[in-house]
This record gives structure tokens, sequence and C-alpha cells, in this order.
């Protein structure tokens, strides 16, 4: 019932940057959390980065100073701010939402992906 859609995905080269968006839309009472995960071929996904409700976040070490997550709660959006980006940042980036919905219903729910390539 809850659907995320990304974008901002693409090329870019190496000390670039590029900025994702993911947009939650549905019957949605609240949102926990929201975050985002990566997986790169021939590795287990990964997690990136998360904000809850009340703007926490959360960032794995190797992208600590150079990612930042934020979020827009009127939109129900979460961006992630990506600097300085590294061929070993390339990935498909997945947003991921967790949260309620009416009837006091918990819902968890993830977006199709974006990818980023980070290559000169």
């Amino acid at each position: 019932q809850v659907q995320l859609v990304e974008s901002g995905g693409g090329l870019v080269q190496p000390g670039g940057s590029l900025r994702l968006s993911c947009a939650a839309s549905g019957s949605i009472v609240s949102i926990y959390a929201m975050g985002w995960h990566r997986q790169a071929p021939g590795k287990a996904r990964e997690l990136v980065a998360v904000i809850s409700s009340g703007g926490s976040t959360n960032y794995r070490d190797s992208v600590k100073g150079r990612f930042t997550i934020s979020k827009d709660s009127a939109k129900n959006t979460v961006h992630l701010q990506m600097n300085s980006l590294k061929p070993e940042d390339t990935a498909v980036y997945y947003c991921n939402a967790g949260g309620s919905v009416v009837a006091g219903t918990a819902f968890t729910s993830w977006g199709q992906g974006t990818q980023v390539t980070v290559s000169s």
C-alpha cells in the first residue's frame, strides 16, 4: 500500500556528487524511519544511512563525512547527498521506509532501486 519512488541516480566521475531522492506515497499515518541501502555486483546489500522521524542519523563508516541523509517530513521524502564519490560507491541504491498506515498497521517498503555508477 506504500510505494517508494527513487530518483537521482546516474553516472558520475570520481570525486563528483549525486543527490538521491525518495518519495513515499500511500495511506501513510506516520513514518518512523527512512534510509538507504546499496548492493554492489556480487556483494550483499548493506545499509548506507538511516534517519529517524526525530532526525537522528546513522551512517556506515565508509561514507561518513561524504554522504548526508536528510528528510522532509511534510512531503514524506528522504534525500541522500553523496559527495566525493569513489568507484567503490558504485551500486544499486535502494530506499526503504518503515512506519504505520491506517488501522494501526505497520509497514515496511522498498523502492525499486536506482543505479549509481562512479567511473572515469
